[in-house]
This record gives C-alpha cells, sequence and structure tokens, in this order.
C-alpha cells in the first residue's frame, strides 16, 4: 500500500506540473536520494519523491480486532496498522533557478490538493480512504540531519507529512462459525 499511495501522489504532481508548464521537459520519479556509489540517484532536471520516515498513528489506532461475517463465517481480523509516512519532494536540475521555479510547482499543488480520496480522484486505490498531505517545517539542524544521514548534499527540497496509509492483513486471524443461538437459564435462590 505504500507503494501504490506514493505512485499515486508522484502521478498527480507530474500530471499537475505538465498542465502548468505545458512542458514534459522534466521528469517526476519514485526514487531513493543516493545510490550506494554515494552519488543522487536521480539524474539532473528530475523531481525526486523519497521516502524519508514511517511513523504510526497512535491518536487514531484501534486496539480491537475487527469481527466480520463473511459467506456464513465469523472472521476476526486484527486491528488496521495507521501510518503516516514523511517524504521529501527535491529537485535535481542543473539551473537552481529552473530548481526553484518547479519547487514552486511542488509546493502550490501540495497547497491547493491537500487531500486525496477515491470518489474526488479515481486514479486512488479504492483501498486508500482519503490522503491528506501536510507541510513539515523543519529547523536548519533537522534538515541538515535528514540530508547528513542520506549521505547526499542538500538540494531544493520540501518535507512533507501523508495521513494516513492504512495497512490491513487479509488473511482472518481467526475463522469461526457464527453464533445462531444464545440461550439463558434463569435460576432464582
Amino acid at each position: 500500500m505504500l507503494d501504490i499511495a506514493l505512485q499515486f501522489l508522484k502521478d498527480e504532481l507530474s500530471s499537475y506540473i505538465i498542465a502548468k508548464t505545458g512542458s514534459n521537459s522534466f521528469e517526476v520519479k519514485l526514487t531513493k536520494v543516493v545510490d550506494e556509489a554515494g552519488k543522487y540517484a536521480f539524474p539532473d532536471d528530475t523531481i525526486g519523491v523519497t521516502l524519508i520516515n514511517i511513523e504510526e498513528e497512535r491518536v487514531m489506532k484501534e486496539h480491537l480486532p475487527k469481527h466480520t461475517l463473511v459467506n456464513g463465517q465469523h472472521i476476526v481480523l486484527e486491528p488496521e496498522l495507521r501510518l503516516n509516512l514523511h517524504i521529501m519532494v527535491a529537485l535535481n536540475f542543473q539551473q537552481y533557478d529552473q530548481a526553484l521555479k518547479y519547487l514552486s510547482y511542488v509546493m502550490t499543488f501540495f497547497q491547493a490538493h491537500s487531500a486525496f480520496a477515491p470518489d474526488r480522484y479515481p486514479a486512488l486505490d479504492s483501498r486508500i480512504v482519503k490522503l491528506i498531505v501536510e507541510i513539515q517545517s523543519l529547523s536548519y539542524e533537522q534538515l541538515n540531519q535528514i540530508w547528513a544521514s542520506l549521505g547526499a548534499k542538500q538540494l531544493p527540497c520540501m518535507i512533507y507529512k501523508v495521513r494516513m496509509v492504512i495497512l490491513q492483513d487479509t488473511e482472518p486471524d481467526t475463522v469461526q462459525p457464527p453464533i445462531t443461538t444464545i440461550d439463558t437459564t434463569l435460576q432464582s435462590k
């Protein structure tokens, strides 16, 4: 599901920038920032979308298993895993002013399109209820630490939190026949 959510955001961002510029002389790519040799993993004139962190959504966390009835069987599924993804959108352009121009497009796209749901965006997988994209304002120190941990020199970039990707194991934890009758016996003292 992580790949589906990020691929969707990448495709929507690419379509938006092409519509704004009328050109596809750039590429939006779902990629790591640095390869094993320590070089940028995406070519010049490319906007790279990278997953940099995953956190569990604890406020909306479910603790109890989900009980459903499927084909006459009582199915028990473990609670959903609700995640927030931290993504970096980095721009590797030969011309610095072009990088800033395209960074502006990235920022205006996510400002204008901060929530995505399948009813409004048919390309979004129906298993994803909603994606909410929030800008993350980092200090100089935090941004430096991210780039240092990635092992790269800093490029123009933005960090976003994508709420809430839900993972659910579809294999039932338990399958039981349904409860069809309840018997009670009353006793008096």
